[in-house]
């Protein structure tokens, strides 16, 4: 059933989107370019405009000549207007960020993610990280809009809780959204890791962070987050995303799921390590997260070298990570794949080399446009700035959900 529009939004809506403009722009627009790009009426968005400046949102920027008429005044976003933090709860570490209002780190800092240490210890210790960061940066907390936090999945998103992740022995129904709110006393979301990578490319990700993309988030374990048309995909419990059992290889190893050849099994760090392991691949091996992180970059610091055993194993990946890719490119028809995560960096070479190739014979549109396949821009700590753009997004994005009628509402 269609909903009407709930009117007493579309003033902060309107408002919403000028910001959004403004924040798109590398140049900053002027009141003249906001109506053109907007459809907003001149005196609209002169209104809107002089309340965020008020608000200290946006500053005038200098002057651009119009030709015969006066020069126009340019509008930027002010980055030190608002801050929000991130945190990224990985299985081998956990990861920190005071985010600016245009997308800009300006602190950040990392630990390991105890082994054998309890939920309730953890989140203790993360609300610490968080004041400790915020000290340091130097900002009043008055200036923080608020924390997200990015987790594995699954989660559930209307309770708050993490559920039971694969990689996080004894975190059953941990209710971290709201119990990080008591710790720290701010607002808290949270929100899968894979969707935060995604909402961060759309926030920070400057002009890439566009239209209809796929992020392919290489972590512990490897995620999609989607973005149709400039709104996040989520799904109905808020674990969309999960590509771990799309089967990329039939004669491959066995998955968890009893399937051959998974994503799980095949591409992710510890199946990329064990493979190696069973090759003898010199200097390869693994057990405890430092040690498969070390495993890992030896087998990728070998393959890119040049050929070998280690060579082959990453160009067998590249060429599972394609088909894998090319499934969910087809469904949704994307027009760009962004590649991401704390272990992006080390396959990058071969996988921009190798992926562009492989994926376009297996695309359905071919004929019609390329798909863009590339390496995020915002570096290996994407799911902490996801997790803090989450409080912008909600804060500052124009989703035409916030002006539907719910039941009750007026």
């Amino acid at each position: 059933m269609r909903r009407g529009a709930n009117q007493p939004r579309v003033g902060d809506f309107n408002q919403i989107v000028i910001i959004d403009a403004i924040r798109r722009s590398e140049g900053g627009l002027s009141r003249v370019e906001l109506a053109a790009v907007t459809g907003l009426a001149t005196q609209t968005v002169s209104n809107i405009c002089r309340r965020l400046i008020d608000l200290d949102f946006a500053v005038e920027s200098g002057k651009i000549g119009g030709g015969l008429g006066k020069p126009r005044t340019i509008l930027k976003l002010n980055p030190a207007s608002q801050y929000a933090v991130g945190v990224h709860l990985d299985p081998a570490v956990i990861t920190f960020v005071v985010l600016d209002l245009s997308g800009g780190v300006v602190a950040s800092s990392r630990t390991l993610t105890p082994a054998v240490t309890g939920p309730d210890a953890i989140v203790v210790e993360i609300a610490s990280a968080i004041d400790d960061l915020i000290t340091r940066s130097g900002l009043g907390r008055n200036r923080i809009l608020g924390a997200g936090i990015a987790a594995p999945g699954p989660i559930d998103l209307e309770r708050g809780t993490i559920v039971d992740p694969p990689n996080l022995a004894g975190w059953h129904q941990v209710p971290i959204r709201d119990a990080l709110a008591v710790a720290t006393g701010m607002p808290v979301l949270l929100e899968k890791d894979v969707t935060a990578a995604a909402v961060a490319e759309m926030w920070a990700g400057g002009q890439g962070g566009t239209g209809t993309f796929l992020v392919v988030y290489l972590g512990t374990g490897i995620g999609a987050g989607l973005v149709l048309n400039a709104e996040v995909v989520r799904g109905v419990s808020g674990n969309a995303g999960e590509m771990g059992h799309i089967v990329t290889d039939p004669d491959g190893a066995r998955c968890s799921c009893g399937l051959r050849g998974c994503v799980a099994a095949t591409i992710t760090v510890q199946a990329l390590v064990n493979e190696a392991i069973e090759q003898g691949v010199p200097g390869v091996g693994g057990a405890p997260n430092a040690a498969i992180d070390a495993a890992f970059e030896t087998l990728c610091g070998l393959a890119n070298a040049g050929p070998g055993q280690a060579r082959e194993i990453i160009d067998r990946s590249a060429v599972r990570m394609a088909r894998a890719v090319a499934v969910i490119a087809n469904l949704f028809d994307v027009r760009r794949v962004v590649f991401g995560g704390p272990y992006w960096a080390s396959l990058a070479a071969i996988y921009l080399e190798r992926i562009p190739a492989l994926l376009h014979p297996g695309l359905a549109a071919r004929a019609i446009h390329r798909v863009e396949v590339v390496g995020t821009s915002l570096g290996e700590n994407l799911g902490a700035i996801g997790a803090a753009s989450l409080v912008f997004d909600q804060t500052f994005s124009p989703h035409p959900a916030t002006l539907v009628l719910t039941p009750g509402s007026t």
